[in-house]
């Protein structure tokens, strides 16, 4: 059982920056692949960055590379998406997933309640 909480979401104008927090429950939060992920009305969900833990890898979608960060603070269980040079296009609830990391590739297990992000024109 993993509980997380997604927050740092907000109105920001376009070229700006929003850094979003997600704070996981739990002791293990080191073996847990976290991942984020943005749904925008009217359309699907879509991957937006990752930590992968056994491989040491970090993953971005092409929409938000150079642009977005992800890291993680182990000792504060927290992983965030530092986010730069904000658009439009990346108006959109975003939210926090988590999995084992024995499970990497296959869909993620765990998800937050979601944050809302706007970008102005």
């Amino acid at each position: 059982q993993v509980q997380l909480v997604e927050s740092g979401g907000g109105l920001v104008q376009a070229g700006g920056s929003l850094r979003l927090s997600c704070a996981a429950s739990g002791r293990t939060f080191r073996i847990y692949d976290m991942g984020w992920f943005r749904q925008a009305p009217g359309k699907e969900r879509e991957f937006v960055a990752a930590i992968r833990r056994s491989a040491g890898t970090t993953k971005f979608a092409d929409s938000v590379k150079g642009r977005f960060t992800i890291s993680s603070d182990n000792a504060k269980n927290t992983v965030y998406l530092q986010m730069h040079s904000l658009k439009p296009d990346d108006t959109a609830t975003y939210y926090c997933a988590a999995r084992p990391f024995w499970k990497s590739g296959e869909p993620y297990d765990y998800w937050g309640q979601g944050t809302q992000v706007t970008v102005d024109s």
